[in-house]
């Protein structure tokens, strides 16, 4: 691919085709966009397609912000929100797992949603243990790897507020 097209197409991937370029907070834009696009994806395929694109959106994304960054001025520039795609998605797995595992529609479980999106902005600002260590690694896997590790951690309290309603208060 030449350099001019692939630099295009790193951008378009990067900027998850210009939402990151909204401004106030271009990262909760980012992670707002997700929802809409997580939602069509398990229409479309259910859990399976999810983690699949989950996958394909983190390679593509690490890809992208290689070629974002490569100039050196900013390892993590704000317009690249392909990684709080990433990371949402990985935040919402759980809402994905619970809505195939249950046999409902997946909005259904919306109070999964309002916590995975809330958490995952929580630690992906907050950058907590595993998730400021991969921020301070200060390139392209670094970018990519603190939003799926502050994914990570938004699933799993999705997780224990899931079995603390199904357990304690139902």
């Amino acid at each position: 691919m030449r350099g001019g097209i692939a630099m295009k197409l790193a951008e378009m991937i990067g900027t998850v085709f210009g939402v990151g370029l909204l401004r106030p907070a271009s990262g909760t834009w980012g992670s707002l966009a997700a929802l809409p696009l997580g939602w069509v994806l398990y229409q479309i395929g259910g859990f399976p397609l999810t983690v699949i694109a989950t996958v394909a959106v983190f390679f593509a994304g690490w890809w992208a912000t290689v070629r974002i960054t490569a100039d050196g001025k900013d390892p993590d520039p704000s317009r690249v929100v392909v990684d709080e795609v990433a990371g949402q998605w990985v935040a919402l797995m759980p809402v994905f797992y619970g809505a195939m595992f249950a046999g409902v529609e997946v909005t259904r479980l919306w109070p999964g949603w309002i916590a995975a999106f809330l958490f995952f902005r929580l630690f992906d600002i907050w950058k907590p243990g595993w998730v400021g260590r991969a921020d301070r690694r200060h390139d392209p896997l670094g970018v990519m790897l603190d939003d799926v590790i502050a994914g990570v951690f938004a699933g799993l309290v999705v997780i224990a507020l899931a079995v603390f309603y199904h357990i304690v208060i139902l």
